[in-house]
């Protein structure tokens, strides 16, 4: 398939430094089941850039960036719509996700020793704990939260208010939902027990 067939690059931990734990890849999500049976993380080119730089930015602070969703098919969508225990926390797939265009990730900050610091609630957590300013976590977690928007505010990324998890580039028009028909055979189909990579 062409690389002008769509806009996706791969993300992988040799690559851009990353720990990835596609929670979506495994039964352990909010759905309570496997949504992606190609567990690749993808992101439209031009957040791949601005995800370089946060890369380098937490790097700088002491920190490694752990990725639990990037790129998400529109019926894997679906299913987490229709399995939402609270539907504000996804978007209407009538509408489209930003995860569908390719251009936001969820993720989180680790330490030196890879473990993740304290956010005061996991991912994919829904509830108000998980709203970005939320004061109902502990301080830490609070201040541990502006680290992760700094850092990614700083290459060029939204946050988005009620799940601080969650970066994404700004809206913008040329940013269309991708048809996962289009990516064709990127790589080997990998199994659900590959998506935890360190």
């Amino acid at each position: 398939m062409s690389s002008s067939a769509h806009p996706l690059v791969h993300i992988t931990p040799q690559s851009h430094g990353v720990l990835l734990e596609l929670a979506y890849a495994t039964p352990h999500n909010v759905a309570g089941q496997i949504i992606y049976h190609r567990a690749e993380c993808l992101l439209h080119r031009e957040a791949e850039v601005c995800l370089r730089q946060a890369v380098a930015n937490a790097a700088a602070a002491g920190y490694r960036l752990k990725i639990f969703d990037a790129y998400r098919p529109q019926a894997a969508q679906q299913v987490l719509w229709d399995t939402a225990p609270d539907k504000a926390f996804v978007a209407d797939p009538a509408i489209g996700s930003n995860h569908t265009r390719g251009t936001a990730v969820d993720l989180t900050l680790v330490d030196a020793h890879g473990q993740e610091v304290d956010m005061g609630t996991g991912f994919d957590d829904m509830t108000v704990a998980s709203h970005h300013f939320s004061t109902a976590v502990s301080p830490q977690a609070q201040a541990n939260r502006l680290v992760l928007l700094r850092l990614m505010e700083d290459a060029g990324f939204q946050h988005l208010a009620h799940e601080w998890w969650h970066y994404a580039l700004p809206a913008h028009p040329r940013y269309s939902l991708i048809d996962s028909r289009l990516l064709g055979d990127l790589s080997p189909v990998m199994h659900a027990e590959d998506a935890l990579t360190s």
